[in-house]
């Protein structure tokens, strides 16, 4: 743990999240890892009587693109600060015509089209082949599908998430393979390996993926103007969710195994 700061639950804030200012920012700390800088510094707060680490995924000017965050160095960071939980909002498309825009999906199971980022912290000397057969935590998922559900959003209890590289958008031809072959449901490009080196870190893991757009299998022309328009509209919404769970996370983990991820695991 860090020492002088350590935080419950963490926030990695997505596309048009970029502050705390939910969390009565208390300080702005810089978290020292072996795989150097995380987006930004890790603002520490309270929320409802629990302590929140807060990192903005892409930098707090929007200036890291999605293939370039240091995952690892996120991660690490918040694990270094005592979090056990993770909650991490971002903006996707829509692979399926009833997930329309302005919806949440809560994934269930992601398909990987990423192609060149860092995925492991056992880089060698300690072999580890974690498991994500279900690489999202079941007990925080069924708390963000309750608390969409009480705050009457349209929410997409399960959804498989294709992550591409990226920054660029699909061709209609990925589009169309991701939707009628693999049958994904939506499309981002950051959570690969966020939720991965979660697991690895042993903490539990959310993904609050607010649909902006339908992607370019639709014949739709897919613009970072269009879906920041859109996004605006989301912002709160995914705020007003993020901050109905918080009360309602348990202290102790006694409903999922995130945190015994490593037994079996390593060799």
């Amino acid at each position: 743990m860090n020492g002088k700061y350590s935080a419950e639950i963490g926030i990695i804030g997505g596309t048009g999240i970029y502050t705390a200012e939910l969390f009565g920012t208390e300080n702005q700390v810089k978290v020292y890892t072996p795989y150097g800088e995380p987006s930004d510094l890790i603002s520490i707060g309270e929320y409802a009587g629990r302590t929140i680490a807060f990192i903005p995924r892409h930098g707090r000017g929007h200036t890291i693109p999605p293939h370039r965050i240091n995952s690892r160095a996120n991660i690490w960071a918040l694990r270094e600060l005592g979090v056990t939980r993770i909650i991490a909002p971002s903006a996707v498309g829509s692979l399926k015509r009833e997930y329309k825009p302005g919806e949440i999906a809560i994934p269930d199971q992601f398909i990987d089209f990423t192609k060149s980022r860092e995925y492991t912290f056992y880089d060698g000397g300690e072999i580890c082949h974690i498991s994500v057969a279900d690489p999202f935590c079941d007990d925080l998922s069924h708390t963000a599908i309750n608390c969409a559900t009480k705050l009457k959003n349209i929410v997409h209890p399960k959804a498989t998430y294709v992550c591409i590289e990226g920054p660029r958008f699909s061709t209609r031809a990925e589009s169309q393979l991701f939707r009628k072959v693999l049958g994904a449901d939506i499309i981002g490009m950051t959570i690969v390996p966020e939720c991965v080196l979660a697991r690895e870190a042993q903490i539990c893991y959310v993904s609050i993926s607010a649909i902006t757009d339908y992607d370019v299998w639709s014949e739709s022309q897919v613009t970072s103007k269009a879906i920041l328009e859109l996004l605006n509209k989301n912002v709160e919404r995914t705020k007003n969710l993020i901050t109905e769970m918080i009360p309602l996370i348990p202290t102790a983990r006694v409903n999922c195994n995130c945190g015994k991820a490593l037994e079996g695991s390593l060799l």
